[in-house]
């Protein structure tokens, strides 16, 4: 395949060198198109070292091939990375300044936008203005990793992981990704994966609930990525917008004490148990048997709410009680260091007590499960979506892990982190 590697002027351009070695390896015919600003970042020498072609950003080198024509005509897919504020803004409005935008303009084939920049510019009005206008242009625009940043903030804006991007990229195009070896052993053969998913819904009247916007796409991909990978997957389905795939034992639940119950049964032999549903933190405390009904006087029912237990702290206390009881035989696999991985999921906003990331490791520490998968969510982000982004956190020590891509991509490499963490703990066989 015919790939245009478009770099942008951020630092993140460096993890691009990555991507094009990814590309390469696998076989694609690469030509790297950096913006001047991106030779201030890594220069051109590296891209011709590790492309095997020569490099250039104006449309004045070799005027008789007609560059600035060809190579957006002749090109199976063009990746932009990282995709900076400018990059996307000049995109979004046709603007030719150079070879990149020039190519950008004549691309037959599939483009994707990897962005990278500070939050407050990818969350300007401006930028995701300019992200619709690509988007409804045919272009894929990925959602930017949440975590560090250049200086000490943090917040969504990171460049995703140059494998989510090869793996995005290639989906986009219709390629194959590098099949395993015939007959190599799934990660999870003989593991047993417990997975939550969807929504919770708490009943007001035989008619009404609170509910939330979750889809039950995230863990619907998952159970698939699990299965996959050999697990055998137990899938609490709460409400969900699409199928649970097939292969799964499922188990339906509705409400937040329909899926303690659900979860804390199936934990006791489970390997893995991922709570990826969206739980609702509170419930009406007390729900009418008849449909509530307006009145003349025209007052608005008072709903009081109850606290609904928290599950995944739960499932903590559970797993550290059969630890301390010596219920470690019998197929029981218990503590993190002792086999069981608890795996938790945490939709956070950022507001005036700290960012995404701040929220998140404090949930961290309260629910005491070994990782803990977090999205930065709002209107139009993650609930219902295709593509998402993520920060995988550790309660053991290691360094926060970034995901992003379509939301299988994603599970994938959420799977892929849980077999390496059973792996270190815990063996197979």
């Amino acid at each position: 395949m015919r790939i245009i590697l478009g770099v942008g002027g951020g630092i993140a351009a460096y993890k691009v060198a990555s991507l094009l070695r990814l590309f390469t390896e696998a076989g694609h015919d690469v030509t790297v198109i950096p913006t001047e600003a991106a030779t201030r970042f890594v220069g051109t020498a590296t891209w011709e070292a590790l492309s095997g072609k020569p490099v250039s950003n104006s449309v004045f080198d070799d005027v008789e091939k007609v560059n600035h024509v060809r190579l957006g005509h002749e090109a199976d897919l063009v990746v932009v990375a990282p995709a900076t504020a400018d990059l996307l803004a000049k995109a979004a409005t046709g603007q030719a300044g150079d070879l990149l935008t020039n190519t950008l303009l004549m691309a037959h084939g599939p483009v994707l936008f990897a962005p990278a920049m500070h939050s407050e510019m990818w969350q300007h009005p401006a930028t995701r203005a300019n992200v619709e206008t690509l988007r409804s242009r045919g272009a894929t625009v990925l959602e930017p990793a949440v975590g560090r940043l250049t200086g000490a903030d943090s917040g969504p804006g990171r460049l995703p992981e140059p494998e989510a991007i090869f793996a995005a990229a290639l989906a986009l195009a219709g390629a194959a990704a590098p099949a395993p070896a015939a007959g190599a052993p799934k990660p999870l053969a003989g593991r047993t994966v417990t997975i939550s998913a969807g929504g919770t819904r708490e009943a007001l009247d035989p008619v009404r609930f609170l509910g939330n916007r979750s889809s039950g796409k995230q863990g619907a991909a998952l159970a698939q990525a699990a299965l996959d990978a050999g697990a055998r997957v137990r899938f609490l389905a709460a409400h969900m917008d699409v199928d649970p795939p097939e292969g799964v034992e499922l188990v339906r639940v509705e409400s937040a004490l329909e899926l303690r119950e659900a979860a804390l049964a199936a934990a006791p032999d489970s390997d893995v148990v991922i709570m990826a549903a969206a739980v609702a933190d509170f419930r009406p405390a007390e729900v009418s048997d008849t449909k509530i009904k307006k009145k003349d006087d025209n007052d608005a029912p008072l709903v009081r709410l109850v606290r609904n237990p928290d599950i995944l702290r739960e499932l903590v206390e559970q797993r550290g009680l059969a630890q301390a009881g010596g219920l470690q035989g019998g197929g029981l696999h218990t503590g993190g260091a002792h086999g069981q991985l608890i795996v938790g999921f945490a939709a956070e906003t950022g507001d005036a007590d700290g960012d995404v990331l701040e929220h998140a490791s404090a949930k961290l520490a309260r629910k005491g499960c070994d990782l803990l998968v977090v999205n930065h969510v709002g209107v139009g982000r993650v609930f219902g979506q295709d593509e998402t982004s993520v920060v995988i956190l550790s309660g053991h020590g290691a360094g926060p892990q970034s995901a992003a891509g379509s939301k299988a991509d994603v599970a994938a490499a959420v799977i892929d982190r849980i077999a390496a963490e059973l792996d270190r703990v815990s063996p197979a066989g």
